[in-house]
C-alpha cells in the first residue's frame, strides 16, 4: 500500500452555534481525482477552506505528503504544494493569457523589466503540456469562458502543485465546453497531482472521478467507487432519512384546462439555458429545481425581461410577448424577486414603506410627486396583509430580520399589482419560523389567483410549497413531478443523473 497524499484524520471545525465540520477523515492518492459530494451545506466548502490553510481545524490533522499542515495558514499549504480554483474566476480581463498565469510573479529581465518573452515561453509549455489551444498574447476578456476557466486552472498548474482543488469549475459552462476543461483535469491528473474535483453534476462527476466522498451534515459519510454506486444509492448517501418525514402541506387544486398566465416555450439563455419549456397556472405554485449552474436563476432573469434570450417565446394569458424587456413584463403582471436580497432587491437605508411602493410611485402620487400620506398609507396595508413585523413604515428596511425583509420584497410586487410572481431563493438566509410565514404568504397568494415561480436550492423545501416541480439539468427540463411524487429523492436524482 502506496502512502496517501493526502491525508485528513478526525477534523473539526465548528463556528458560533454551528458544526461545520465533525470528525471528517479521508485519504487521496497522487494521481486520483477525488469527487466530494454533498447538499449545500454539507461541510465541502469548509473542508476545502481547511485543506486551503484558509480556515484552522479545531481538532484533528490535515497531512500532505507526510507533512503535517498545522496552523501555518495559506502559506503553509502553498509550501505543502496545494492550490485552490475557486468557482469565481479571479482573472484580470484587461490583461493577456500569459500575464495573468504571471500575475504578481512575473519574470524579469537583467534590467529589472517584465520579461514578456520568457512570460509567453513558459505559459506555451503550460498550454502545451495540457493540450490546450489558447493564445498567450489573447486578452484574457476576449476568449470564450470555458478558455478563461482553463487560464485560471493553468495559473495554478503553474505553481506545480501536489493536490488541486477545483471547486465548481464548470458551473458556468455549456455542455460543450465540460469537456475540454475534464480533458485538462486528466492530464494533470495523470502527472501524478492529487485532485478534488466539487461538482453537483453526477454525469459530469462519473467521467472525471473514479471514486467520490460523500459528505452529509459536516460529516464524511464515506467514500464510494463510482463504478459500483448507482446514482439513487449516492443520493441516499447525501440525504440520510433526515428528510424522510418531511409532511407536505394539504394538496390544492390547481385548474389546468385553463389558459397558463405563464407560457415558455423552447426559452434558450447562452451558455447554461439550452432549452426549457413549461406553463404556469392561475392559482399554482410550480417549483424550479436544480442544481448550482443548473440555469435556474437565469431562467427566471430572461422571463422577466433582465437577460436576453437568443430563442424561444414567453407568452401570458395566452398572448405572444413580441419582445420581453422589464418594464413590459411588468405591465403585463410579472414580479421577480431577485436571488441577493442585499445587494438586489432592497435599498438598505430607505424606509420599508418606501421599499415596497418603489415599484409603482403612480399609486401614491402624482406624475410630479410622491405624497408622504399615501406612502405611509399604501405601507400599512401591506404590512398588516403581510404581517411584516416593523415599528412603522419609516423603519428602515435594513433593521428588519431577513425573512420581514423577504415578506417586503414581495409586497413591492403585490403594490404593483402583480399576477405573476418568480420568487428565486425567497427563503434565503432566513430562520425556520420566518420560512414557513413566506410559505403560508405564497399559498395564500396562489390561492387568490397568483401563479408563483418558486425556484430554491433547499429541494428538501419544495414538497412542502409547491403543487408541481420541474427539475432542470444540463440547461433542458430532465423530469416533472405533481403531487404526491414531489419528493426530495426524486427531484434530486433527476437534477443529477446522467
Amino acid at each position: 500500500m502506496s502512502t496517501p497524499l493526502v491525508r485528513v484524520a478526525d477534523v473539526t471545525r465548528h463556528y458560533p452555534g454551528v458544526r461545520a465540520l465533525t470528525g471528517a477523515s479521508l485519504e487521496i492518492e497522487a494521481g486520483e481525482v477525488r469527487a466530494f459530494l454533498g447538499r449545500n451545506g454539507a461541510g465541502k466548502s469548509t473542508l476545502i477552506r481547511v485543506l486551503s490553510g484558509v480556515e484552522r481545524a479545531d481538532a484533528g490533522t490535515v497531512e500532505i505528503g507526510g507533512r503535517p499542515l498545522g496552523d501555518g495558514g495559506v502559506q503553509r499549504a502553498g509550501e505543502l504544494g496545494v492550490q485552490t480554483v475557486h468557482q469565481e474566476l479571479s482573472l484580470v480581463p484587461g490583461m493577456t493569457a500569459a500575464e495573468n498565469l504571471f500575475l504578481g510573479h512575473w519574470p524579469r529581465t537583467a534590467a529589472g523589466r517584465v520579461d514578456h518573452a520568457a512570460m509567453r515561453r513558459a505559459a506555451r509549455e503550460i498550454f502545451d503540456r495540457l493540450g490546450l489551444d489558447i493564445d498567450p498574447d489573447a486578452q484574457v476578456g476576449t476568449l470564450p469562458l470555458a478558455e478563461q476557466q482553463l487560464v485560471e486552472i493553468c495559473r495554478a498548474v503553474r505553481r506545480e502543485p501536489r493536490l488541486l482543488i477545483l471547486d465548481e469549475p464548470t458551473s458556468a459552462l455549456a455542455a460543450a465546453e465540460v469537456e475540454i476543461v475534464l480533458d485538462a483535469v486528466r492530464r494533470i491528473a495523470d502527472s501524478g497531482v492529487a485532485v478534488i474535483y466539487v461538482s453537483h453534476r453526477l454525469d459530469e462527476i462519473r467521467r472525471i472521478a473514479r471514486t467520490a466522498t460523500v459528505m452529509r451534515d459536516g460529516r464524511v459519510v464515506g467514500t464510494v467507487d463510482l463504478t459500483t454506486t448507482s446514482t439513487d444509492e449516492a443520493v441516499a448517501m447525501m440525504l440520510g432519512s433526515t428528510y424522510e418525514a418531511a409532511v407536505r402541506p394539504q394538496s390544492r387544486t390547481v385548474d389546468r384546462t385553463r389558459t397558463p398566465l405563464l407560457s415558455v416555450s423552447g426559452l434558450r439563455v447562452p451558455p447554461k439555458v439550452v432549452d426549457v419549456s413549461f406553463d404556469l397556472y392561475p392559482g399554482e405554485i410550480l417549483g424550479l429545481a436544480g442544481l448550482m449552474g443548473s440555469g435556474r436563476t437565469e431562467i427566471l432573469r430572461a422571463v422577466a425581461g433582465f437577460a436576453p434570450i437568443a430563442a424561444g417565446t414567453v407568452r401570458v394569458d395566452g398572448e405572444p410577448v413580441p419582445r420581453v424587456t422589464p418594464a413590459g413584463m411588468k405591465r403585463r403582471g410579472v414580479g421577480l424577486t431577485p436571488e441577493d436580497r442585499k445587494s438586489e432587491a432592497i435599498v438598505p437605508l430607505m424606509g420599508v414603506g418606501e421599499n415596497m411602493v418603489m415599484s409603482d410611485y403612480g399609486a401614491v402620487g402624482t406624475s410630479l410627486s410622491v405624497r408622504p400620506s399615501r406612502v405611509a398609507r399604501a405601507a400599512r396595508e401591506l404590512i398588516g396583509r403581510l404581517s411584516i413585523a416593523a415599528a412603522s413604515s419609516r423603519t428602515p428596511i435594513a433593521a428588519l430580520s431577513g425573512g420581514n425583509q423577504q415578506k417586503a420584497v414581495i409586497g413591492r410586487w403585490l403594490h404593483a399589482g402583480s399576477r405573476i410572481l418568480l420568487l428565486d431563493e425567497p427563503t434565503r438566509g432566513v430562520d425556520v419560523e420566518a420560512k414557513e410565514a413566506i410559505y403560508q404568504l405564497v399559498r395564500e397568494l396562489a390561492d387568490r389567483g397568483a401563479a408563483v415561480l418558486f425556484v430554491s436550492g433547499e429541494l428538501e423545501e419544495l414538497p412542502l410549497v409547491c403543487d408541481r416541480v420541474i427539475a432542470v439539468r444540463g440547461g433542458t427540463v430532465a423530469a416533472e413531478f405533481t403531487g404526491a411524487d414531489v419528493t426530495v429523492d426524486a427531484v434530486l436524482s433527476a437534477a443529477m443523473a446522467a
